[in-house]
């Protein structure tokens, strides 16, 4: 597949660029209905927003780097290519999860209440963004036959696709992304149940994407190593466990304690100091 979408004035605009914006932006359109609803500021939450993109991409970076810097260390202009690939979601929601928590103490906001707002705009967006992969010819598994792609009933396009230098490769990037819109879908399910707690939206996504990354990271041939494991499927297993342990904390507690969907729950927001 062609990584450029297409030329400008000399410029490669390339499709991984274009499809993470994309989810970006269908993931703020989504998140901006949250904000409406629970009458939260949209100036402030957007604000919030803008710098936990900023730094989750740059988290996603830096986290790659670090794990393949054997790669960089004789090119480091390289390290700046990101439109080349080479962004690990983790690193990205380990920055964005921090700056999302600064901001919450700054301003008194309930920091898990504004992540279980995000998580379905994050996980759509981690769809999405996979997508980038594809073209640039990444994040794929293990060579396979043409008719051993087809018995899996994988589109055509993909299959073609993912024929790299005459060798046909399983399309992991493809199982993670419909894995990531089967939890959008779940998670929006979830979030809207009554006595559904805050917290538990997220903890549902730390499962969720955490179990299906597992198994399909154990495919892919590309994947970045600690000694003689994958780091990805480590991480997953801290956050698979993170939230079931937290889910089951939520559990214990009162019917109707803590509850998302109260409408009228107190917010308390801190002006910033002038």
């Amino acid at each position: 597949m062609n990584p450029v979408m297409f030329s400008l004035f000399g410029i490669e605009i390339h499709w991984y660029s274009i499809l993470i914006l994309i989810g970006i932006i269908l993931g703020l359109i989504l998140l901006d209905k949250e904000i409406k609803r629970f009458k939260y500021p949209k100036d402030l939450i957007f604000n919030i927003c803008f710098w936990a993109i900023i730094m989750g991409i740059i988290g996603a970076r830096l986290y790659y780097v670090i794990f393949n810097f054997s790669y960089y260390r004789n090119d480091l202009l390289e390290i700046f290519a990101i439109w080349n690939g080479g962004l690990a979601i983790h690193g990205g929601i380990l920055a964005g999860v921090l700056t999302v928590l600064f901001f919450a103490k700054k301003y008194h906001l309930n920091f898990l209440k504004l992540l279980d707002m995000a998580v379905p705009s994050l996980i759509l967006a981690q769809a999405i963004g996979r997508w980038g992969n594809f073209f640039n010819g990444e994040a794929h598994g293990i060579a396979l036959s043409y008719s051993q792609l087809k018995d899996l009933f994988i589109p055509e396009f993909i299959i073609d696709g993912m024929n790299i230098g005459g060798i046909y490769y399983l399309p992991t990037f493809y199982f993670e992304s419909l894995w990531c819109l089967l939890g959008f879908v779940v998670l929006l399910i979830v979030r809207r149940m009554k006595y559904i707690k805050i917290g538990a939206t997220t903890s549902i996504y730390l499962m969720w994407y955490s179990f299906g990354r597992f198994f399909i990271e154990a495919w892919r041939t590309d994947s970045l190593m600690l000694g003689g494991f994958k780091v990805a499927q480590i991480i997953s297993i801290i956050l698979f466990i993170t939230g079931l342990v937290y889910l089951i904390y939520l559990s214990r507690k009162g019917k109707y304690e803590n509850l998302y969907n109260d409408i009228n729950a107190k917010r308390v927001i801190k002006k910033e100091e002038k």
